[in-house]
């Protein structure tokens, strides 16, 4: 009877050892916050569809932080210091990929801090330039540069920012003399460019669209591997003769470092599916984003090309953010 007794103890301490992990693993439970870096324009459009369509598969409300400020920084940094247990993520652009170069001191290591999730969606860029510049392809413009070393110039939205690397590597595989002139956003440099106080600028797409089509801007190349539908007629940067000039504006999610494997699994299933459902992409398509997902180790993987392509594109430079 005694030895009875003691199997069925050990039975029980053994069912309930093999139910507390169980209990304790569960994913999500509760709310899952979204830092995200930047509050406007297409992080914000994520964002918001994450929220909308990841409550029902995950059965948990899934709710954006914006913290914009820093290139993006304050919210990686938030997100590398918080609980890795899934329920705090972080939605940035390049940046994190870009800032570990450009900034002197961090308050995050982007390769130690965080856990790869998925990249979200992507949008290329294009290389526009004044009507008035007497230039209509890029090896147009790489001539005139040549030609007149330090009389062009090209606008962007600020120091380190995406648009100035983009101008910047144009200049670097063309071995060029150009003035940076840098404005407190894209928006503003854009304006200066319809404005003529600047000569070339490189954008995102949806940005340009419109003054390209009414005649403001010319458009000289896409800087993707494939041309844009809404500018059919526009060649790609390759088809241009200079395939490495691939400036593509993209945009992920991460989680803090030590998060679980299975919850970055789940996460990816999740947000993958999402992403790739038809009236994702043709919400996405309205305003310029192409989905664009993978798996965490593709993820994790394009990160770090990313920042040893644009580091040494920062170095030739000589670009610093203190």
């Amino acid at each position: 009877m005694r030895r009875i007794k003691a199997c069925a103890c050990i039975a029980l301490l053994l069912g309930l050892g093999s139910a507390i992990p169980a209990v304790a693993q569960k994913y999500p439970d509760k709310q899952i916050r979204v830092v995200v870096a930047f509050p406007t324009g297409a992080p914000q459009v994520l964002a918001l569809l994450l929220s909308d369509k990841l409550r029902e598969p995950l059965g948990q409300s899934v709710v954006p932080d914006f913290k914009g400020g820093a290139g993006g920084n304050i919210a990686s940094e938030v997100v590398a210091k918080a609980p890795n247990d899934g329920h705090t993520l972080l939605l940035t652009s390049g940046t994190i990929a870009i800032s570990p170069s450009l900034f002197s001191k961090l308050g995050y290591d982007t390769f130690r801090d965080f856990a790869p999730i998925t990249l979200l969606a992507s949008v290329p860029n294009v290389m526009v330039v004044h009507p008035s510049i007497p230039a209509t392809t890029l090896k147009d413009l790489a001539t005139l540069a040549k030609a007149h070393p330090g009389k062009l110039n090209f606008g962007s939205g600020g120091l380190g920012s995406g648009s100035q690397l983009g101008s910047e590597l144009f200049k670097t595989i063309n071995k060029l003399e150009m003035v940076h002139v840098p404005y407190k956003g894209a928006a503003l440099a854009m304006s200066a460019m319809v404005g003529g106080e600047v000569d070339m600028v490189t954008s995102t797409l949806p940005a340009t669209i419109p003054l390209i089509q009414s005649g403001k801007i010319r458009a000289l190349a896409v800087m993707a591997p494939e041309r844009a539908p809404a500018l059919p007629q526009v060649p790609t940067t390759a088809e241009a003769g200079m395939p490495e000039l691939v400036v593509i504006t993209w945009y992920g999610l991460l989680a803090p470092a030590g998060v679980r494997p299975e919850v970055v699994e789940r996460l990816n299933s999740e947000v993958v599916k999402v992403m790739n459902a038809p009236e994702t992409k043709a919400k996405l398509a309205s305003v310029g984003l192409d989905a664009t997902t993978s798996t965490p180790a593709e993820f994790g993987r394009f990160v770090r090309e990313e920042y040893e392509r644009w580091g040494k594109v920062i170095r030739e430079a000589h670009i610093r953010v203190e």
